[in-house]
C-alpha cells in the first residue's frame, strides 16, 4: 500500500484546510486508517482515524467539533477537513493504514499502523 497526503498549505488562524491521503496499490477498504501530526520537536500525535468498513470515527479532544474525518470509497481517499485551524495545530500531517481491525483504545497508537504516506506540511499564521 502506498499513500500519498496531500493538501496542505499556508492558512491565517481560523481558516480552513482540506487534506486527502489517497492509497494505491492495494485498497485500503475495511482498514482503519488514521491521521497524526508532528510539530518540530515534538512527537507524533494522533489527530483522527476511521474505521473503513463501518466509517466510524474517533477524534483526539484537540480538534474535535473542528477537524473531520470521511472516505470516498470510488477514489480510495481519505480526507481531513480542518476548520478553525490554531497556531498550535501546525505541524507535518501524515496519514497511515492498519491491516489489522485495531481496538479503540489502539487507534491513537502510532505503532498499531503498517503504512504511512510521506506527510504533508500545515502552517497556521497568527
Amino acid at each position: 500500500v502506498q499513500l500519498q497526503a496531500s493538501g496542505g498549505g499556508l492558512v491565517q488562524a481560523g481558516g480552513s484546510l482540506r487534506l486527502s491521503c489517497a492509497a494505491s496499490g492495494r485498497t485500503i477498504s475495511s482498514y482503519p486508517v488514521g491521521w497524526f501530526r508532528q510539530a518540530p520537536g515534538k512527537e507524533r500525535e494522533f489527530v483522527a482515524a476511521i474505521r473503513w468498513s463501518s466509517g466510524m470515527t474517533h477524534y483526539a479532544d484537540s480538534v474535535r467539533r473542528r477537524f473531520t474525518i470521511s472516505r470516498d470509497n470510488d477514489k480510495n481517499t481519505v480526507y481531513l477537513q480542518m476548520t478553525g485551524l490554531k497556531p498550535e495545530d501546525a505541524a507535518v500531517y501524515f496519514c497511515a493504514a492498519a491491516v489489522s481491525r485495531l481496538i479503540q483504545s489502539s487507534l491513537p497508537n502510532p505503532s498499531a499502523y503498517d503504512y504511512w504516506g510521506s506527510g504533508t506540511q500545515v502552517t497556521v499564521s497568527s
